[in-house]
């Protein structure tokens, strides 16, 4: 499939100058996290409802030729016609047809995301029936106010959340040609007068569905502004064009998605509408200047266009968990900045990037999947727990497969990364070659088209004092009769950027009797090449680091790193699926993992050292994505920070917001790196705190560059140097 080509940051800098749209989405994104919460005050778990919800939904894939088949009986009962298209242009060509042999003239919709996915009004405005062009007319608010404007949705259920009242009635005064004022509620009623007439005219009506149920053949239509119930009775001819994912089982499985639909997408309890329809029903039209009762038609068209595929995907069949709710996008720090439309697809965010990748378009998904930070705010959300960063990987691995890297980066990780000795001689000439911009552990100004770098934040400089060189010293410190030996995997921030936190983790497991040893052969995590989804390069990091550390025959691996944590734990295990023997190797391997402060807290409470002390230094902390997320840890470095003589412990507002660093994307994708971090300092500073902790040193990083820009009074620490420092 064509893919166009774009200049990405010149779009998001265009979008992150556009007042009003920005204006919109900082008052949404601040809203709604606490909205959704409050829809559901009377939900015992919701955690429950998403269990269901996602079963229901992974089962569905499981047997979808089955449950479609049930459905196309149960519509065929009742009087239906069923299509089923392989793809857009096989969905057209049917349409088309029922067009031709319904002498359909006018078209109502209600808003369908399948048909924006295949661009369907395009099609049909440019079709003749009976010597007629076909006239098209979008009924939702939102949809119909986009076509006018020329724009595509940026959101899957507030399709024009990026306009103000003033844009829109702009846009109506350009359809209408009259002068149409910013009063929403007239604007309102000049939508009602003119679609009445729209849907007493149309001959067919075209909707999409939230669901199709099996059981008995009825689609599930969930809406607020009542036109998809118009556009379903009043035409003589009905269209329903849904894709395969959203056919449920049961009758039952539809309160799965109506208990969750709602709340997630709007922050609603219930729509104001839900409309079930089962069958062809009757209607009144016009004949020879009568009204006259006659059966309406209806068609179901199921649309695969790369979802049956999908489907009998073992990982990717997750995407079928989406019920199109948007939270998602919601909660997405990056779309929560840029909107939809860089996206450059008809669905956006992550889900978007899966999506667009899944229905055939890998080239377009290559282009913007590292808009997505992997900070999995959204799987936290999901009411179908899709997991989304995680499929996004996957496809990354297997657009790599297929289009292979960059030179660039081919070479950073095949030939350096996966080569330690060559990737620490480098770190150690860079700790050199900084020399002449660095100052103290900061590089604050950069020269030349590198300025840019530097702009808003200070980045940390190479240390000429690795971990590694200091472990021999450290070493000696070790306790004599140890009650458990350590290997503590740096990685690369710990190990070169900042030595003197390493040199804190190794000083507070020393203080819990634990000898700490330092594996030499250890190297990067590989989360950097895994990210890009070269799982070569991660695969041969991996067995180095595995090979290192058993032979280090420690009790339990150290990390500070939460991201190198999770790889290590987790990501290993998953590299090796095929591989039985070192699939057994890297999960003996990973079950060894503890991130610092977890573990921290673990020994300290059983010590009694974990107990509330009197305040002091008032002190906050930024929960890393990783971290809270990733490996659930969120609680023990709070206590920690609490337990920690002298500290007053606050918190911040959004504390477990990405920060902005998210690796590569920091550097790569600064323009909307600064504003998160930005953010993030602003929290910061009304806490009126001295000093912000974190446990991961990329946020240490981030945070730090920019405090040290910007708020130079307040000091960042990792939560070893605040333990370190109270022994």
């Amino acid at each position: 499939m064509a893919v166009e080509h774009r200049n990405l940051h010149n779009e998001i800098k265009e979008k992150l100058q556009d007042d009003i749209m920005q204006d919109a989405l900082s008052r949404f994104a601040d809203q709604y996290p606490g909205a959704r919460l409050k829809s559901y005050e009377n939900v015992e778990s919701i955690d429950a409802l998403r269990d269901r919800l996602r079963d229901m939904k992974l089962y569905t894939a499981d047997h979808i030729e089955k449950v479609a088949d049930d459905f196309e009986a149960q519509i065929k009962a009742r009087g239906g016609q069923v299509y089923r298209a392989k793809d857009g242009d096989d969905l057209k060509q049917c349409l088309l047809k029922i067009c031709q042999e319904n002498h359909v003239q006018r078209i109502v919709k209600s808003k369908s995301m399948a048909t924006e996915e295949i661009h369907l009004n395009k099609f049909l405005e440019a079709q003749e029936v009976d010597g007629q062009k076909l006239h098209v007319r979008e009924t939702d608010l939102g949809e119909w106010m986009l076509a006018v404007a020329g724009q595509k949705p940026s959101h899957m259920v507030m399709p024009a959340i990026h306009l103000n009242r003033q844009q829109c009635a702009k846009f109506f005064s350009k359809e209408l040609h009259e002068e149409i004022p910013s009063d929403i509620p007239f604007m309102i009623q000049t939508a009602r007068r003119i679609l009445r007439e729209e849907f007493m005219t149309a001959d067919m009506g075209i909707t999409g569905a939230n669901f199709g149920i099996a059981e008995n053949g009825a689609i599930g239509l969930v809406t607020n502004e009542g036109n998809a119930r118009l556009v379903t009775t009043l035409p003589r001819v009905h269209v329903v064009i849904m894709g395969y994912e959203k056919l449920i089982p049961k009758i039952e499985d539809a309160a799965k998605i109506v208990r969750l639909l709602p709340r997630n997408g709007t922050c609603q309890r219930m729509t104001s509408y839900m409309t079930m329809v089962d069958g062809p029903t009757v209607v009144m039209q016009k004949e020879n200047g009568k009204w006259v009762e006659s059966k309406r038609k209806q068609y179901v068209i199921l649309l695969d266009n790369g979802r049956l595929k999908a489907a009998h995907d073992p990982k990717m069949k997750q995407a079928f968990q989406c019920v199109r709710c948007a939270s998602c996008l919601n909660v997405c720090p990056i779309w929560t900045l840029v909107g939809g439309h860089v996206y450059g697809h008809i669905y956006s965010g992550g889900i978007g990037a899966i999506l667009t990748g899944l229905l055939g378009n890998m080239e377009a998904f290559g282009q913007f999947s590292d808009l997505c930070i992997g900070c999995r705010k959204c799987v936290s959300i999901c009411p179908g727990k899709v997991p989304i960063p995680d499929l996004i990987d996957e496809l990354r691995a297997r657009y790599v497969k297929q289009y292979g890297m960059a030179f660039p980066e081919k070479i950073a990780f095949r030939k350096i990364l996966t080569n330690r000795g060559i990737f620490h001689k480098l770190l150690r000439i860079g700790s050199m070659a900084q020399a002449p911009v660095k100052s103290g552990k900061f590089i604050r100004h950069l020269p030349l088209f590198f300025a840019g770098m530097t702009k808003g934040r200070s980045l940390p400089a190479i240390s000429d004092n690795p971990v590694r060189d200091r472990i021999s010293r450290l070493a000696k410190n070790n306790p004599s009769n140890p009650v458990m030996t350590a290997a503590f995997f740096a990685g690369c921030n710990i190990d070169f950027v900042f030595p003197d936190t390493g040199e804190s983790v190794i000083k507070v497991l020393q203080d819990l009797n634990i000898a700490v040893v330092f594996p030499e052969a250890q190297s990067c995590c590989g989360k950097p090449a895994l990210g890009m989804g070269d799982r070569e390069s991660g695969k041969a990091v991996a067995k180095q680091n595995i090979e290192a550390f058993e032979k280090a025959g420690a009790d339990v691996i150290i990390s500070t790193c939460p991201t190198c944590a999770e790889t290590l734990e987790k990501t290993y295990a998953e590299l090796f699926q095929d591989d039985a023997e070192w699939r057994t190797r890297a999960e003996l391997f990973g079950a060894k993992v503890r991130e610092f402060t977890s573990f921290v807290a673990e020994q300290y409470e059983k010590a009694g050292r974990l107990k509330p002390t009197p305040g002091g230094e008032k002190i906050t902390y930024h929960d890393s994505c990783h971290m809270r997320r990733g490996l659930g840890v969120w609680e023990q470095p709070r206590k920690l920070l609490q337990a920690a003589k002298g500290l007053e412990f606050v918190e911040m507002k959004n504390c477990d917001k990405c920060c902005g660093m998210a690796g590569a994307f920091g550097m790569k994708y600064s323009d909307i790196s600064l504003p998160l971090l930005n953010e993030k300092l602003t929290n910061i500073k009304n806490t009126g705190a001295t000093t912000v902790a974190v446990a991961c040193p990329a946020c240490m990083m981030q945070i730090g560059g920019g405090l040290d820009q910007q708020m130079p009074n307040v000091k960042i620490k990792h939560v070893a140097d605040i333990l370190a420092e109270r022994l």
